[in-house]
């Protein structure tokens, strides 16, 4: 087993048993390592330290979250204001797929994907001319499946692997240095037109911040509908840069996520992680 896999593995097992609170020795144990040793590739993994990433994983978390959660109406001006901080989002430019593209049903379009080693787990991702049309977690899914996917969505495109053209997606998406070479993202998805709001309404949930499915609805004026906003969420195709993972029920629980419940509290406790100093 590699140091990757342990460490996916020890925040698998972290998200499990938060209510127990695990030592560190029980989750060293866990993948088959020296407390010592295991404390420091955690943090070369994750960022943080077993501890933090613990302390994180609380019942009450979402509720606290929302408690001091901005409205989505106000927050629009924050995404320019990141501080010590390095926001990806105002970085993402959404462009939805045209009626012409559409209809053409991916024709003259060249698709390549490619999958990358995250902190996150393994990540499928998939770009066209546009921007990034693509981007999954692999836990439930085989490769086969994937490109079945992409190809029914895109079903006359040329499709074809290339991982050098899709490392910068996932490098912008981690902070890596060489992220900003590539300048702003884009996205190039196919959607409704109400799903094309709800994805540009997550654009504006800040970093670590979370908002409830009825706070979406209401910020795109449709109060009462936030039963076909958790529906347009579970529909987005491009994981992190719509982060889908922001959105939560409004008793503070976390509602479903694409890529499964454990996925979705480990995205949010590493992304609220992200920016803390780590200390070995």
């Amino acid at each position: 087993m590699s140091d990757y896999d342990r460490i996916a593995s020890a925040m698998t097992y972290l998200v499990d048993r938060a209510t127990d609170q695990p030592s560190l020795e029980e989750i060293a144990a866990h993948v088959h390592l020296s407390p010592y040793h295991f404390q420091r590739v955690f943090c070369q993994w994750a960022g943080t330290t077993p501890k933090r990433f613990l302390q994180v994983l609380t019942l009450e978390r979402g509720k606290v979250l929302l408690e001091n959660a901005h409205s989505l109406l106000d927050v629009s001006h924050e995404l320019g204001l990141s501080g010590s901080s390095r926001l990806h989002d105002h970085f993402v430019q959404l462009e939805a797929v045209t009626p012409g593209e559409y209809k053409s049903r991916g024709k003259q379009v060249q698709i390549e994907y490619g999958v990358h080693t995250t902190p996150l787990g393994p990540m499928f991702v998939a770009v066209t001319q546009r921007g990034v049309c693509r981007a999954e977690f692999m836990d439930f899914n085989s490769m086969e499946d994937l490109l079945e996917s992409l190809h029914n969505a895109w079903p006359l495109s040329s499709i074809r692997e290339s991982v050098s053209s899709t490392r910068h997606v996932v490098d912008a998406s981690f902070g890596s240095n060489t992220a900003t070479k590539h300048g702003p993202l884009s996205i190039h998805v196919k959607g409704t037109n109400f799903q094309i709001a709800v994805w540009r309404a997550l654009l504006k949930i800040p970093p670590g911040a979370v908002a409830s499915y009825g706070q979406v609805a209401t910020a795109l004026g449709a109060p009462q509908s936030a039963r076909a906003v958790g529906n347009a969420v579970g529909a987005n195709p491009v994981a992190l840069l719509i982060p889908c993972h922001r959105v939560i029920q409004q008793s503070g629980a976390l509602g479903g996520y694409r890529w499964g419940p454990a996925k979705k509290l480990m995205v949010q406790t590493w992304e609220r992680m992200r920016d803390e100093p780590v200390a070995l």
